[in-house]
């Protein structure tokens, strides 16, 4: 039997933080208090002040003597980084799961599927979670645990909300360029990773 998966106490808080990030409590530029947020959610602070150590590293946050923490101003050409890294770990994921992906694609499917009804009544949410998802699960077909941690570290969920609620990134449709991946997965195109490279690179935000 496999026991349930416990985030730790400064997953929890992290992901709180995240969320907060992401739905707009704290806007780009505003201090995040370590204190508030320990009182809120009936911690100490050392799991708080973890946390935070780690958005930084995501580079969601930043620190200054005397300044306290506060979201970053992220711009277009920070948000667009990311991308050319994440291309190319996906590109190789979807070259090693193609077999695998080819012969089944249910893991894929249900985002597509969510994808669609998200995109005919343009829920920015549900447009990112299933984007994620479907994209995690081409990672995690791959059956490499170190690509998996890899790509799992940047933060995909987060830029990608950030791309879309910040910058205005939207694509016409998610659900139809997704489908396209999962049809050339099940015809073994032989450009499959070309192509999935190709598809991560056009969701990039475009700088000045």
């Amino acid at each position: 039997m496999t026991p349930p998966v416990v985030h730790s106490l400064r997953e929890q808080i992290r992901e709180h933080i995240v969320e907060g990030i992401v739905s707009g409590r704290w806007k780009p530029g505003e201090r995040i208090v370590e204190r508030r947020i320990a009182v809120e959610l009936e911690v100490s602070q050392t799991p708080v002040r973890e946390a935070l150590r780690e958005l930084e590293t995501l580079r969601l946050i930043e620190s200054a003597p005397n300044k306290g923490v506060r979201v970053r101003n992220l711009s277009a050409a920070d948000l667009e980084e990311i991308y050319p890294v994440r291309a190319g770990l996906e590109q190789i994921a979807a070259e090693l799961a193609a077999p695998r992906l080819a012969a089944d694609c249910s893991a894929l499917e249900p985002h597509v599927a969510a994808l669609w009804e998200a995109d005919r009544i343009q829920d920015g949410t549900a447009q990112v979670r299933h984007t994620v998802g479907f994209h995690r699960e081409l990672v995690r077909a791959a059956g490499n645990s170190v690509l998996l941690h890899t790509w799992e570290s940047l933060g995909i969920e987060v830029f990608t909300a950030l791309s879309i609620r910040w910058l205005g990134t939207v694509q016409k449709s998610y659900a139809e360029e997704h489908e396209a991946l999962v049809a050339a997965f099940r015809s073994q195109d032989p450009d499959i990773g070309v192509l999935v490279k190709r598809h991560v690179l056009g969701c990039a935000p475009r700088s000045a």
